[in-house]
């Protein structure tokens, strides 16, 4: 291994997995909604962030439209 390297001549590139990257945002979640995929989470072993992000992902590719009601 050198001691010094070089850096001059790299030829730098776009990170290409940079449009795939998760975004962080702050959402409010109802109290009730968050322990269910807590719950879900200790039953399936996988963060209730991810689990949360998997559904949205598949609300998303089945096109899956809200249910909005003002009563």
């Amino acid at each position: 291994m050198r001691e010094e390297y070089d850096i001059k001549n790299l030829n730098p590139r776009k990170n290409p997995y940079t449009s795939r990257l998760k975004k962080q945002i702050t959402i409010n979640i109802d109290s009730s909604t968050v322990d269910f995929f807590k719950d879900l989470s200790e039953e399936t072993g996988i963060p209730y962030q991810t689990l949360i992000n998997l559904y949205l992902r598949e609300c998303v590719q089945n096109n899956k439209q809200p249910k909005i009601s003002w009563s």
